[in-house]
């Protein structure tokens, strides 16, 4: 059985950031990825609000992290953590048959992307319905797209849908976005057109998305718009159900609950990035996985 200081659950921005900073400290350090490295942050069109990087695309950053990650940890995707328990000091993770033993366990799971819950929405799913614009975005150029949310994760799949030539709309449930107003100029200046007050209430077609049926939520009437895609960007819900199953605590909305230090109410578990809650942004995944790591450092070596 493999034997690590430092084990990280998780392979996006706090991750990869806790294990550059755990191997500089020279523990071994191992990341545990159930996916591909990057998580929702690889699917983010573009960021400017990454210090250092005026424009930069969510996938491409990744890969730059990843590079440096791997100069100072192992990276084995596809092995989806399914048991942590306790072996004297120390604990056993199963993950995908293999097992392996650390002192210490960074949980950075994320989150998943969360759904619109209607009819067609899984039926239609990679038939026309998407979560990620940089991933499927450019099968829909030339052709009419909804994007649903109102926040900043619909805000830029709506602009980089329109870049690559895509009929872009959006749909949200208010009368007004809770994207960061830059984003709001750009669908401005862009004339990306919004359907304000409404909801999806079905998804149709045949072999793939033919329209959607969208309830405007203040006249109470229903409209029947054609389409060939829909993406969905209405948040996420915590990726929690590891932290459940080791008795990690959480909040009434299953975020992890952690200190300052990013140390939960286990001793050598710490987590970081978007499971932790609160302001889910990339700068702060990092933060919180730099922070995690130093604080793992700070436990090994009482």
């Amino acid at each position: 059985m493999e034997e690590y200081d430092i084990i990280i659950i998780g392979a996006g921005p706090a991750g990869l950031t806790a294990a550059i900073y755990s191997g500089r400290q020279n523990f071994r350090t191992l990341i545990l990825e159930k996916m591909i490295t990057g998580g929702v942050g690889a699917e983010v069109p573009m960021m400017g609000n990454y210090p250092g990087f005026e424009i930069i695309a969510g996938k491409q950053l990744i890969e730059i992290m990843k590079k440096q990650a791997l100069k100072h940890s192992e990276i084995r995707e596809k092995e989806e953590v399914k048991k942590v328990e306790l072996v004297g000091d120390k604990m056993k993770i199963s993950a995908d048959g293999k097992e392996y033993l650390t002192r210490a366990i960074i949980i950075s799971t994320g989150c998943k992307h969360r759904q619109l819950e209607v009819p067609g929405e899984l039926e239609f799913l990679g038939r026309g319905v998407c979560y990620c614009a940089t991933c499927d975005g450019p099968l829909y150029q030339g052709r009419k797209v909804l994007v649903i949310g109102g926040g900043n994760g619909a805000a830029q799949e709506a602009i980089y849908l329109d870049n690559i030539g895509a009929n872009v709309a959006l749909v949200h449930r208010r009368d007004e976005l809770r994207a960061e107003n830059y984003l709001q100029d750009m669908l401005k200046e862009k004339d990306i057109p919004i359907f304000w007050d409404s909801i999806v209430k079905e998804i149709k077609g045949d072999v793939g998305v033919k329209s959607a049926v969208l309830h405007n939520r203040k006249t109470n009437e229903n409209q029947e718009v054609e389409i060939e895609g829909l993406f969905v960007s209405i948040g996420e819900i915590p990726s929690n159900q590891l932290a459940v199953s080791m008795g990690v605590e959480l909040d009434s909305n299953g975020y992890i609950i952690t200190e300052k230090d990013q140390r939960t109410n286990l001793p050598r578990v710490y987590a970081a990035g978007d499971i932790t809650g609160g302001v889910q942004q990339w700068v702060v995944a990092c933060s919180e996985g730099a922070i995690s790591a130093l604080s793992a450092y700070e436990d090994l070596i009482k």
